[in-house]
């Protein structure tokens, strides 16, 4: 299996990583051709963290039913590995053979920057029609940074930004001693977190606890929060890795609709080509 080959752009800087934070993440004017380029140099396509083996270890876990896989999400029928793995392979591009579980995993660059501009205009419709939109992130130190700037592109417009359960705490319980935890909103976006710290997390509940005080029209988010919105029937925009396919399965099922593969713990800072792409999509503010 070879690597996708992704041409410099003719025309245009060829490296914006170079540019100051502020212009990166500011609605600028690029080539398809650099976006794509900018995918494989950030990490979120071509060669990505996650190799064969984790994927196929990660589907496995998903179709015996491990919770954390599952993202709070009940399937239609139970889904075999052989038709999970197809639809992961088919979500990337993958052109190998599919009994191969050794080496990199390699996502097509062209078809994540296809699934940022689906996204990109469904989010556009949303603040065109001033639409109650909720974002959420389970994967804080990853995808925060590229949830924030799209929360701030919403708001720009006529979009309006929900922040359901606010600063609200509950308990769970763990071994002897209950844990506290909250949710609380940085520029927008919902994370997890202890009340000192934010969590990486794959749990449903705080997104279903969401969801029983706000009736979004729309979602942005990933892993549990994503599930839980989709179990609700709620519209979704949705990041999943490549590792985490019950969001595909979803998509499958026909239950969402949008779904972003890529690689989603790089830098927080490397986000900005999606941004871009995401971005190029709206109309200006």
């Amino acid at each position: 299996m070879g690597r996708v080959a992704v041409r410099k752009a003719q025309a245009g800087p060829t490296d914006r990583r170079d540019l100051p934070r502020e212009e990166r993440w500011t609605r600028g004017d690029y080539l398809r051709q650099e976006l794509l380029q900018a995918l494989v140099a950030e990490g979120m396509a071509d060669e990505v963290s996650h190799d064969r083996r984790n994927v196929a270890k990660k589907i496995q876990r998903l179709v015996e039913g491990d919770p954390d896989a599952l993202f709070g999400l009940r399937f239609h029928k139970r889904w075999t590995f052989d038709e999970v793995l197809a639809l992961v392979d088919d979500a990337i591009s993958f052109s190998g053979e599919k009994d191969i579980f050794e080496g990199p995993t390699l996502i097509d660059p062209a078809t994540v920057l296809r699934s940022l501009e689906a996204a990109g205009d469904r989010l556009a419709l949303a603040a065109d029609r001033g639409e109650q939109v909720l974002i959420a992130t389970g994967h804080p130190v990853g995808m925060i940074q590229l949830y924030m700037a799209v929360a701030r592109e919403l708001t720009a417009r006529s979009a309006k930004l929900l922040r359901p359960l606010d600063g609200a705490t509950w308990n769970i319980p763990q071994h002897e001693h209950p844990h506290r935890r909250a949710i609380r909103y940085l520029f927008g976006v919902a994370v997890f977190t202890d009340r000192a710290s934010s969590y990486h997390t794959h749990s449903s509940d705080p997104m279903e606890r969401m969801l029983e005080e706000a009736t979004p029209d729309l979602v942005l988010a990933d892993h549990g929060f994503a599930g839980a919105a989709i179990q609700a029937g709620v519209e979704t925009v949705c990041v999943t890795d490549v590792n985490d396919p019950a969001l595909l399965v979803a998509k499958a099922e026909g239950r969402t609709d949008v779904v972003i593969v890529m690689d989603d713990n790089v830098t927080p800072d490397s986000y900005w080509p999606c941004y871009q792409a995401i971005v190029s999509r709206f109309p200006p503010a």
